[in-house]
């Protein structure tokens, strides 16, 4: 089994292909889920956000107030900083647990939908493609004003925030170009998800797992055998 990193600027229409992908029965994890899901209330991340951000972060219900926490980490890099290295083990954690369940599932490959893929440069190495999606600058901008209702001032400040198209693009092994309309975009996404290559590696693994769970169950097998006669 391999790993494909999805990604794809603000309102580039990602989230598009994420859905065509799903359609087709790709399996999928979403970065963002899980990053909204290790600060819930009895997962370890919130635990020690709370001992290190103080209780004055919270709702009323007990979750944590993502727009004060989100302020503080705004003003104050060093505690950004102190956010990532909390969650982002975390995060990684919960990614591994769902690799793992598409692995023993039989999926061949699976794909990783990170906003940040390129911004954050940690996972792109365990990744045997990665894939931007893309439209063009005028479109880009069209689409951010009209989802979010943002003047182009403020529609340019926040894709001026972000990584260049241009330079992500350079370094995606495959682009999907979302200027067009929906129909051209799924040719494209339909393309690409019918070619992926069979991995030798993944066979040999999952031979080798097979082998492994055949041996605990017959251990399992001998104990209850041993404990009943």
């Amino acid at each position: 089994m391999f790993l494909v990193g999805l990604t794809g600027g603000i309102a580039s229409g990602k989230s598009t292909a994420v859905a065509m992908l799903r359609e087709l029965g790709c399996a999928i994890i979403d970065a963002d889920v899980l990053a909204r899901q290790v600060v819930q209330p009895g997962f370890l991340a919130y635990q020690r956000i709370v001992q290190s951000f103080g209780p004055e972060i919270l709702l009323e219900n007990g979750e944590i107030n993502r727009e004060a926490l989100r302020n503080i980490i705004f003003s104050q890099p060093e505690k950004r900083q102190l956010l990532n290295s909390i969650t982002h083990p975390e995060i990684q954690k919960e990614m591994l647990k769902q690799i793992l369940k598409y692995f023993v599932l039989g999926y061949q490959y699976v794909i990783l939908d990170m906003p940040l893929l390129f911004e954050t440069n940690t996972l792109t190495r365990f990744m045997r493609y990665t894939v931007f999606v893309y439209c063009d600058a005028q479109t880009h901008k069209k689409r951010l004003m009209s989802r979010d209702g943002l003047t182009p001032t403020e529609a340019q400040a926040c894709l001026a925030a972000q990584l260049p198209l241009s330079q992500k693009v350079e370094l995606a092994d495959h682009v999907i170009d979302s200027s067009g309309d929906t129909e051209a975009m799924r040719r494209q996404v339909l393309k690409l998800h019918a070619a992926p290559e069979d991995s030798l590696d993944f066979v040999l693994v999952r031979l080798l797992a097979a082998a492994a769970m055949a041996g605990i169950s017959g251990l399992l097998y001998f104990l209850l055998w041993k404990l009943m006669s």
